[in-house]
């Protein structure tokens, strides 16, 4: 019985520090050696600061006011937010693009809160697109445009979801369409492996560098 127990308090030891302590050490040293950005987080850092991460989508509405120049609320009290057309915007989020609680709506596509769910994307979409595209149909609406991703924070949009906004931005930020075209050329990313996936545009990555470009063209912003 003695015998018994000290070889399990052996055990126990030798296992907590093999696995509880040199492992995880020896993951985070060569992690950081070798995948030091992955490591930390794939963090973006602008002007010495971090504005965000590669692996996350962001953002990019903006407050709706009212006539007195104040934020509208919904019923709950929210505030009522509209995309900001000066922004490529990311894919439809159920959690409001909250890092710290991804999920999606987890219904079947025969689901009638999903059918309504695309229809209201859509509609939002062709709301803000077809000003400057009056040929924009439903029927020509990218996919990942109208859909939630499986996080809610997926960081990459189509590339045609963003050559249709590429219009607007073109437009209210003043900037030559083969500029916009540039840009998101820039930040496409390839298939995994070159065969994995498809093509996706980082969104943060490239609204960033619409800041910069913007600024450094002298375009209205």
């Amino acid at each position: 019985m003695r015998k018994d127990i000290v070889t399990s308090l052996i055990a126990v030891v030798a296992f907590t520090l093999l696995l509880g302590l040199a492992y995880p050490l020896a993951v985070t040293g060569i992690s950081q050696a070798v995948l030091n950005d992955q490591a930390d987080g794939s963090k973006i850092v602008r002007d010495g600061k971090v504005v965000g991460s590669k692996l996350i989508a962001q953002d990019f509405r903006k407050p709706v006011l009212d006539a007195d120049g104040k934020p509208k609320q919904d019923a709950d009290g929210n505030p009522l937010l509209a995309p900001d057309p000066r922004y490529f915007q990311p894919r439809p989020s159920v959690t409001g693009y909250a890092a710290n609680a991804t999920a999606f709506s987890n219904l079947g596509p025969n689901n009638v809160a999903t059918r309504d769910a695309i229809a209201a994307n859509a509609k939002a979409y062709l709301d803000l697109e077809k000003p400057y595209d009056p040929t924009l149909t439903v029927a020509r609406i990218p996919v990942d445009a109208a859909t939630n991703s499986a996080s809610g924070v997926d960081p990459q949009i189509s590339e045609a979801n963003a050559r249709i906004q590429a219009r607007r931005i073109a437009a209210v930020r003043h900037l030559p369409a083969d500029r916009v075209r540039q840009l998101i050329e820039d930040h496409t990313d390839g298939r995994a492996l070159g065969i994995l996936g498809e093509p996706g545009v980082n969104v943060l990555e490239l609204n960033l560098a619409l800041d910069r470009a913007t600024t450094t063209d002298g375009a209205t912003r």
